[in-house]
């Protein structure tokens, strides 16, 4: 099955670059989503929580971006998932894109999926296109906030002062080094569960979607 979906973030396209292409830095704006691991090939582990009813389904997998063209802001990723108790699992190809519009960056994202298993309920009658533009819509909402969140770069007059005085910058570097070599590094920061996202609110919410675009169109 293919998807094909856009989304518009009020951000630069270079900063928009950044964050997509940061799967750590992107991993919790998808609910349910969370990064455990990663291997040096750039191959990220991790687990994806659905409540349906009164039951979750994990889904434990792997994500890697397999090609990226910096030059025209395209990024190819894939993913495999599998149920944690052997029933069913899904597989995905995205591609996403991105272009710079009017005060922003439009995101073209291209997924060709294969879903197996309890999720796959979800693929009748078009019901999991619904889905997922309402996750895509979530994700879109949380990646803007992310990016605006962040604090700004350098600007000119601080780059200038810098190069300005090279000695200074210099002195305080060292001065900083001198201090971290004496205190004892940070403990890393605990990898805080996901919370499942819930399927048959999904469920409800892309119904109701469906029936505000039928009731538009009479």
């Amino acid at each position: 099955m293919k998807l094909e979906q856009s989304f518009e973030v009020q951000a630069p396209v270079a900063h928009v670059w950044a964050a997509l292409i940061d799967l750590e830095r992107v991993a919790p704006c998808l609910p349910g989503a969370t990064i455990t691991d990663h291997d040096e090939d750039g191959t990220y582990h991790g687990e994806f929580k659905v409540k349906l009813g009164p039951t979750t389904a994990a889904y434990r997998g792997t994500v890697k971006i397999e090609e990226t063209d910096e030059a025209a802001h395209r990024a190819t990723m894939k993913a495999n998932g599998t149920d944690k108790r052997g029933q069913g699992g899904a597989h995905a190809t995205i591609v996403n894109t991105l272009h710079e519009v009017d005060g922003g960056t439009r995101v073209d994202a291209v997924t060709d999926f294969t879903i197996t298993g309890r999720l796959a309920r979800f693929g009748r009658g078009g019901m999991i296109e619904d889905i997922s533009n309402r996750l895509m819509r979530d994700f879109s909402s949380c990646l803007a906030s992310r990016i605006t969140a962040e604090p700004a770069p350098p600007s000119g007059a601080e780059v200038a002062a810098g190069e300005a005085a090279p000695e200074a910058v210099a002195e305080e570097g060292a001065s900083v080094a001198a201090a971290a070599a004496t205190q004892p590094p940070p403990p890393a920061p605990p990898v805080t569960p996901a919370k499942p996202i819930s399927g048959f609110s999904l469920f409800f919410g892309a119904l109701w979607d469906r029936i505000k675009r039928a009731f538009g169109r009479t």
